[in-house]
């Protein structure tokens, strides 16, 4: 079975074509500048780079682009289309609509249009995506794998908000959470290693990138997560603000003379490391900046690894314990400063760090950087997001 994952955003769209056999990528590649002059589709497949530039006028084009390379006689890897046999798409919010991964009917594309705002910037490109590739395979089965679904297992004190309980029912206002697939692979990929049973491991996974959230994982199941009803809400990120006191950015809104909308982009925008900083949302950046003495540099990196290490101790209180953090993610596979102290002071409840192994380069692999005696695994997994759509969708079909 071969499934293409889609991951359409508004102007972009990535993809990858994976053999269901033994899980390989075939071809994999992306779309920029959809609606945009300059369009381009970079594609890599059998060991070659090929890249096409043309105008890219919408999504369909695009997703025509993609098939025409995968079945071209250089850089294709299929004799057809009748090859694939599913395509499954990243979708980021499902609000209470889907609980799981969902087979694509109209029906189903007719409450993803009722439920787009609840991800205004994500949810409209994957529908867009979604109708392209069925313009363009008709009769094709197609799924849809949410971002949320991981965490639809969350108890209700633990997604909810204490706001007015009507309100809730009317509007659906919640903790809905955001990178659930990549809290699924990780966590999977945890107790295989360590050759556990995940039922009976408590796991805290950090998915630490431009966007971070944090997620408690009590016998395979999601109990909490960071994010909130939008991804705004956790630890500071590489641009947004995470958790604030609401009546402090009211103030700040006033001050500034933002209206609504303006103050939400301003927190998505502007804020997180970058605003404390004031150099970069890119660690690296931040790193380089701390090390030639830019003490905001400094305060932005302290700030970032302490809130991921309030989440670790909340969410080992939450389970009742814990066997394993890991770290994924481009900040969480790539940033050795962040990991030291993101688990330094937690000696007193089993975790300890072996700074050597923690050095190790990222090689795709696997690492366990946890000191001999440490009673709390810490392990650095490297994510596979895609590879979790295209089980989902397999597992579907």
């Amino acid at each position: 079975m071969k499934i293409l994952v889609i991951n359409a955003g508004s102007s972009s769209l990535k993809y990858q074509l994976i053999d269901m056999e033994n899980e390989a990528v075939l071809a994999k590649g992306g779309c920029e500048r959809i609606g945009i002059p300059g369009g381009k589709l970079t594609h890599k497949a059998n060991g070659q780079t090929f890249v096409i530039e043309q105008e890219l006028p919408d999504h369909t084009q695009a997703i025509s682009l993609v098939l025409k390379e995968l079945v071209d006689k250089q850089a294709g890897v299929i004799s057809s289309m009748d090859e694939i046999d599913a395509v499954g798409h990243r979708v980021v919010a499902s609000g209470e609509a889907f609980k799981k991964t969902t087979l694509v009917t109209d029906e189903v594309m007719a409450t993803m249009e009722e439920i787009a705002e609840l991800a205004p910037l994500h949810n409209p490109a994957a529908i867009l995506g979604v109708n392209a590739c069925r313009a363009v395979m008709p009769g094709k089965k197609m799924a849809l794998v949410f971002d949320t679904s991981f965490h639809a297992t969350m108890p209700d004190y633990a997604y909810m908000y204490a706001v007015d309980y009507d309100d809730y029912k009317a509007y659906h206002v919640r903790r809905y959470g955001a990178h659930g697939t990549s809290h699924k692979f990780v966590s999977g990929e945890a107790a295989k290693y360590l050759k556990k049973d995940i039922k009976d491991l408590k796991i805290v996974t950090c998915h630490l990138g431009n966007g971070s959230s944090i997620s408690a994982v009590k016998g395979g199941v999601c109990i909490d997560t960071s994010m909130g009803f939008t991804p705004l809400a956790g630890v500071p990120m590489g641009t947004r603000s995470g958790d604030i006191d609401y009546a402090a950015a009211e103030f700040i809104f006033r001050k500034k003379g933002m209206d609504l909308s303006e103050g939400l982009t301003y927190l998505n925008k502007k804020c997180g490391v970058l605003g404390i900083s004031g150099v970069s949302s890119d660690f690296r950046d931040l790193a380089a900046a701390k090390e030639a003495g830019n003490d905001r540099a400094r305060l932005a990196l302290d700030m970032f690894a302490y809130s991921c290490k309030k989440y670790i101790g909340a969410y080992m209180a939450a389970m009742g314990g814990l066997d394993v953090i890991v770290f994924t993610a481009g900040i969480g596979e790539n940033t050795p400063d962040v990991r030291a102290d993101a688990v330094s002071g937690l000696e007193a409840f089993g975790v300890k760090l072996d700074a050597e192994k923690n050095r190790q380069k990222n090689d795709g692999e696997i690492h366990d950087i946890s000191a001999a005696d440490s009673r709390v695994k810490i392990l650095v997994i490297p994510t596979n997001e895609e590879l979790v759509i295209a089980r989902e969708t397999a597992a579907l079909l």
